[in-house]
């Protein structure tokens, strides 16, 4: 198992931040040479530290473009909790592109899922999808978001 060291915790806390910069620049900015950067940067994604990079999209602006949008987290509790039956829903939950989290959590409700989506009638078709036609679901619980106060991807990496 990979353990990075200050000098990749660096990169990575700089990547979390914003992943445009050039290795050049990273490079500078942690006080290695840039073909040192490049070969620390190849071991970290090798090694699976560095899953992939994207680009944070505007909740906000794009609801107003594109129409409000719904946001929900959703728990839902499975009636039996065999290993096949909670890998199977997830199976499901996680194919569904409204579904932007699925987590397996205990104790409460077997799993908590982060849903977006156009509107009420996308919810209510999703609904139907994943939850009213799987026999297994014994409970579904939503919360709509009303305002989001707060919304992070990065990872704590303790003092870098």
């Amino acid at each position: 198992m990979y353990t990075p060291d200050a000098t990749d915790l660096a990169l990575l806390a700089l990547l979390q931040h914003d992943a445009t910069p050039s290795n050049q620049a990273l490079a500078q900015a942690v006080g290695i040479s840039p073909a040192t950067c490049l070969r620390r940067l190849r071991t970290l994604r090798r090694e699976g530290l560095i899953e992939r990079q994207v680009a944070l999209l505007s909740h906000d602006r794009l609801a107003s473009a594109l129409g409000h949008g719904l946001a929900a987290i959703v728990e839902v509790t499975l009636d039996r909790q065999g290993a096949e039956l909670l890998d199977a829903f997830e199976a499901r939950a996680v194919a569904e592109a409204a579904v932007q989290q699925c987590w397996r959590v205990s104790p409460g409700p077997d799993f908590v899922l982060v849903v977006q989506l156009r509107d009420m009638p996308a919810y209510q078709a999703l609904a139907q999808r994943l939850f009213t036609q799987d026999a297994n679901v014994r409970n579904v619980r939503a919360f709509f978001a009303t305002r989001r106060a707060k919304f992070q991807t990065n990872l704590p990496l303790g003092q870098v």
